[in-house]
């Protein structure tokens, strides 16, 4: 049992926050490109790969998302009005 708690704490950033965003999209995408790499690796065992995808999947959102308020932005600005931009 301590063999696995121990394999757990190698690799803490991947499991260390799953559900807190990043402090913005550039944040995001430089954690995700660096997490990309370790996953490229091969090196990770499955659970900490798993968490990995995981972790991947909720920053590609959290990129998604910013892109997209950011399209809806200029969209408005093209249209001639000028309205308070409120990132989601």
């Amino acid at each position: 049992m301590p063999k696995a708690s121990a394999s757990q704490t190698s690799a803490p950033d991947l499991n260390a926050s799953p559900g807190v965003e990043p402090q913005s999209y550039e944040a995001a995408m430089d954690e995700l490109e660096s997490l990309v790499e370790r996953l490229e690796s091969g090196s990770l065992p499955l659970d900490q790969l798993l968490a990995g995808y995981q972790r991947g999947a909720a920053l590609l959102q959290f990129c998604r998302a910013r892109l997209q308020a950011v399209e809806d932005q200029i969209k408005v600005l093209d249209a001639g009005t000028l309205k308070t931009w409120k990132p989601q």
